[in-house]
């Protein structure tokens, strides 16, 4: 009976490690998804004022796809700081 529980305990434990890698995969992976949204409608939003207040320079995409990378990056840094106090 003892070596019962002590197994049950040990795949409980087991179990519970897993869940909480896979719950830590997702968080992430969903993090991922979200910055390459931020700079792709950042770049996006760009190019398309570029094409519509044409310039020499393209100034609308490059400061818009900067920014939302720096936005990006910052939002990740939050996420995780976020992620470790829990």
């Amino acid at each position: 009976m003892d070596n019962h529980n002590n197994k049950q305990s040990q795949d409980n434990k087991l179990f519970q490690e897993q869940k909480e890698r896979l719950n830590t995969y997702a968080r992430f992976s969903g993090i991922v998804i979200q910055m390459f949204a931020i700079i792709g409608l950042g770049t996006f939003a760009g190019v398309k004022l570029d094409e519509f207040f044409p310039n020499d320079h393209k100034f609308y995409a490059i400061i818009l796809s900067l920014s939302s990378v720096i936005l990006a990056l910052v939002f990740v840094i939050r996420r995780i700081i976020a992620g470790s106090k829990e």
